[in-house]
């Protein structure tokens, strides 16, 4: 995970992270909450064959491992975003830290 370094405060930069990951979290329920619809369009173009044929035939198919892998994508790449918000976080307590811990060796 590449961190940049920016002169932007820290609570600037965790909104910019945060509206990435809500928007690349929406991508990917998007595509999970659709497999169902997506699987039953894909059986219904095969035409009047029994559901068990057309499932293993769309399942088996090209189509449907490039769905799946783009469904699995978009989760890591969500996922990806949720730890950098997580990290912005974490950079920000340890800000916090530092400055309390400059503070009280101020006052000794």
């Amino acid at each position: 995970m590449k961190v940049e370094q920016s002169n932007s405060p820290i609570s600037e930069q965790y909104r910019l992270e945060a509206e990435n990951w809500v928007a690349l979290d929406s991508a990917a329920n998007l595509l999970e909450e659709t497999k169902s619809a997506v699987l039953s369009q894909m059986m219904a173009r095969l035409g009047d064959i029994p559901v068990s044929h057309a499932e293993r035939a769309v399942k088996s198919s090209e189509e449907w491992a490039t769905y799946v892998t783009k469904m699995v994508k978009a989760r890591e790449k969500s996922n990806l975003a949720k730890v950098r918000c997580e990290y912005m976080r974490m950079k920000f307590s340890e800000w916090q830290s530092e400055n309390a811990n400059r503070r009280a060796e101020m006052r000794l």
